[in-house]
Formats: C-alpha cells, sequence, structure tokens
C-alpha cells in the first residue's frame, strides 16, 4: 500500500543490491536529494544578530570620587613617596577625567581595603547591578539565555565570573560559557565578536555579555610612575549587553549587529611589550604603560580600518584610495577615507585625550562626532572595556540615534588590539530611565580644556 501510494514500484519488488535495474532506478533519486541539499547549503544566509539591548552600572553617589579625593587617599595609604604623590597630582589635573567619576566603596575608606573579599565585592556589585537592569528592561527570560561571555582583565577567581553569574542567576546546565581575561580595554568588543560567531551556530538562543574591570585588584601600590599613572585614569564601571538571532526579537530589538572586525598585533614586540603586567624593583606589582603605546595604538588602528574599510566604504571611497596607492610618489600623503560617511555616531574607547584627538585628526571627524567619547571620559572616566556602551548611552540619551543610524565603536587595548563593531539602529532609541547619564545629560556637553595633557605622556619625576 505504501508503495502505491508513493507511486514508487521498485519498493514492493525484491531489492537485489547486485541488481542494475535497483541501482539504476536508485542514483536519480540520490541525485535529487544531493543537489536540494546543496542548493540549500550554498543558499543559506547567516542568521541576523539582533543586539536586544544594553545596560551600564552606575554606582550609588555615596562612591563619588573627586581627582582631589583620588590624591587624599593615596597620601593616606601610606606607601607613596613625595615624587610619586607630585606626579600623580600632576597626571590627575591633566587626564581629563572629571570630579563626579566613581571608585569602589573600599578604597574610600582609610586606609583603602584592597582585600580579595572587597574586590569581590565591587565585582558582583558591577556585574548583578548591569544584569538585573538588563533583564528588566529587555523582558527576557534567563531560561532563553544560552551563551555567556564575561570579560575582565585583572581580576581571575576561583570560580570563574562566568560561574558566579550562573549560580545567582540558576543559568541553564547546558550554557556554553566563556571567561575571558587578561585582554584590557578592547576585550569588550572581542567579547561581542565572539558571540557573533557563536550565535551563527547556536540557532535560537541569546547571547548575555559582561564587560567589567576590578579596581581593587588594580590598584598599584609602588612607585614606578610608568604605573602609577593607570592609578589615575581608571574608574568602576561595567556593561552588560543582550544579543541575539531570533527573529521574534527583531521587533524588540534596539540595533542590529552588522560588522565585527578585530586586529591583534602581538607578533611586534613593540606592541606586545607596551601594556604590562610585572613587578617592579621593590617586588611590586603594577601594569606598566611605555611610551610606546601610541606607535602600537597607531599600528593596529590602521590595520584595523584597512580590513574594516572594505565592508562599509563605499565604493567611491575605495576606487580613491586605489588610486592614491598606485599613483602615490615620494611625499605624496596617503588619501584618508571619509569613514563619516559610513557611521552617524563614531563612539571610540576613551583611553586618553590624546589618543582621541589623534584619531580624531586622523579620521576627519569633527568636535561634534567626538562627543560622547569626550564626555564619558570626563563624567565615568576609564572604565576599561565597557565604556565604549557609556558612549552609546550618551547618543541615545541626547536623543541621536535615529532609526537606520550606523553606530561605529571601536576600542584598544593590551596585546595590543583593536577591535570594531558596527551596529544599525532598528528603531528611533528614546531616552530610558535607567539610562546612566539620566540626571546628568543636561549638563552637556562641556566645554572642556583642549590644552590638557594625555595621563600616558606626563613626563615621570
Amino acid at each position: 500500500m505504501l508503495a502505491s501510494i508513493l507511486n514508487l514500484p521498485f519498493i514492493s519488488q525484491n531489492i537485489n543490491p547486485n541488481n542494475t535495474s535497483f541501482i539504476s532506478t536508485l542514483l536519480p533519486t540520490f541525485f535529487i536529494i544531493a543537489s536540494f541539499i546543496f542548493l540549500y547549503f550554498l543558499t543559506k544566509k547567516s542568521p541576523h544578530i539582533f543586539l536586544v539591548d544594553f545596560s551600564c552600572y552606575k554606582p550609588p553617589e555615596c562612591q563619588k570620587c573627586s581627582q582631589e579625593t583620588v590624591l587624599d587617599r593615596a597620601m593616606k595609604f601610606g606607601s607613596f613617596s613625595e615624587d610619586s604623590l607630585r606626579f600623580m597630582d600632576k597626571a590627575l589635573l591633566a587626564n581629563g577625567v572629571g570630579d563626579s567619576t566613581y571608585v569602589p566603596e573600599n578604597m574610600l575608606s582609610v586606609p583603602p581595603n584592597l582585600s580579595m573579599e572587597a574586590a569581590m565585592k565591587e565585582t558582583k556589585a558591577v556585574i548583578f547591578g548591569a544584569i538585573d537592569s538588563l533583564l528588566a528592561k529587555t523582558k527576557v527570560e534567563c531560561s532563553e539565555i544560552g551563551i555567556l561571555i564575561v570579560n575582565c582583565t585583572v581580576f581571575d577567581p576561583i570560580p570563574s565570573l562566568t560561574s558566579i553569574i550562573i549560580n545567582h542567576y540558576k543559568l541553564r546546565q547546558d550554557i556554553c560559557s566563556y571567561n575571558l581575561t587578561g585582554m584590557g580595554c578592547s576585550a569588550g568588543l572581542r567579547a561581542a565578536g565572539l558571540a557573533t560567531h557563536l550565535l551563527q551556530v547556536h540557532q535560537n538562543t541569546c547571547a548575555l555579555m559582561v564587560s567589567t574591570e576590578n579596581l581593587t585588584s588594580g590598584v598599584y601600590t609602588g612607585n614606578d610612575p610608568s604605573k602609577v599613572i593607570l592609578n589615575c585614569l581608571f574608574r568602576l564601571g561595567g556593561s552588560a549587553v543582550l544579543f541575539s538571532n531570533k527573529p521574534s526579537h527583531r521587533r524588540r530589538s534596539n540595533y542590529e549587529l552588522l560588522h565585527a572586525v578585530h586586529t591583534h598585533t602581538a607578533s611586534s614586540d613593540v606592541a606586545y611589550k607596551c601594556i604590562f603586567k610585572e613587578e617592579d624593583s621593590d617586588n611590586t606589582t603594577g601594569i606598566t604603560v611605555t611610551r610606546n603605546l601610541l606607535i602600537a595604538a597607531t599600528s593596529a588602528i590602521e590595520q584595523n580600518l584597512a580590513r574594516l574599510g572594505l565592508l562599509i566604504l563605499p565604493l567611491s571611497e575605495k576606487l580613491l584610495v586605489a588610486i592614491n596607492l598606485l599613483t602615490r610618489r615620494g611625499e605624496t600623503k596617503p588619501y584618508i577615507p571619509k569613514f563619516k560617511r559610513c557611521a552617524q555616531h563614531f563612539l571610540p574607547h576613551v583611553g586618553g585625550k590624546r589618543v582621541l584627538d589623534a584619531l580624531q585628526k586622523k579620521l576627519g571627524f569633527g568636535d561634534g562626532d567626538m562627543e560622547a567619547s569626550r564626555m564619558t571620559l570626563h563624567r565615568f572616566g576609564n572604565t576599561s572595556s565597557s565604556s565604549v556602551w557609556y558612549a552609546l548611552a550618551y547618543a541615545e540619551a541626547k536623543g541621536r540615534v535615529k532609526k537606520g543610524d550606523r553606530v561605529w565603536q571601536i576600542a584598544f587595548g593590551s596585546g595590543f588590539k583593536c577591535s570594531s563593531l558596527v551596529l544599525r539602529a532598528l528603531r528611533d532609541v528614546e531616552f530610558d530611565e535607567t539610562n546612566p547619564w539620566m540626571s546628568d545629560i543636561h549638563a552637556y556637553p562641556l566645554d572642556l580644556d583642549n590644552t590638557a595633557i594625555d595621563t600616558y605622556l606626563v613626563t615621570p619625576p
């Protein structure tokens, strides 16, 4: 009966594998099936990756810390020499960070508490604060999260940060979890790239990405000027971002991820050693920042832009670049593509004022294009891998992100690494009461002093 229904008479016959008629009848069927499989994989498109929403942690007001307070606590700590304190005073005045940034509560005590317990308390407050806010905004259930990626450079507890989150929120037992450490300020965008690749493999799921840093574990208590600098620049912060490949989440998402481009230049000794964790002459551990930082950053950024340009530059700009390469002779300057044509919002990592100045000059962006990152540096300081999300929150708080706008985030950090993320707004992004800029946005932008010296380049005593 089945054979008559399917109209395949050879099924009702005694099948003999050595029978020539059997093989000749079966071959066309196999050929048709194989053709359909080939066409399926040939035409199959990668799933769309949506950025549903993100949240940035805003600490309580009692943890605000002015530059004067930073220097005062350093003096009371008792381990810094007079030369180091004078150097820190000079660096604090020059770093472009304002007086309303945040530090952990334990670092405001006298003397500061730098214990493991205090470090864990700091990290849990930031991570849980950002995730709680994100889950409340998106209404996504924890059971929908199939991928978890956490990045933190200097704090690597046991159990890992991913385990702490899985335990706290009781996430799925089959969740794919990744804990990234030692990757510096670019780790947040590199984690986003990892989430993108994973979501192309794991269908119908969400990826939670958490970016944070731990100030308690990163404090340097010695007197090497190249290590003291980071005490003056980094501040408390963190972010949580929810990605999804579920088609049903498109209507709920604010952005679609278009491109994630990563560059790693650690094969160069100059790039590899420009930011390095090591002990000083007194065996005190700290992170050294050398004067080769700008050289390494410039090289990594140029390589990243070259790859990114192939993806986002219009054909006319690509032709101009090609013509310049073919005709350039002697002192002729290379043609700098007009990247402004590719993105309405440019959000570089707030690594330092000098780096922001160099990027603005190199790419031909105006002061307005750099506003979000410069204001983020002033208001929140360098929050490491989460800083680009505070900058995006600034653009949203100003009501500037409109449907169809492209957002370009770029970050760089130890290694030396550079990462770019390009997003497209799926709607006009409205002001959100959980936005960390909510109570301050009316006071910005500020007219900042353009003569300030970058912290990385302050001359050591």
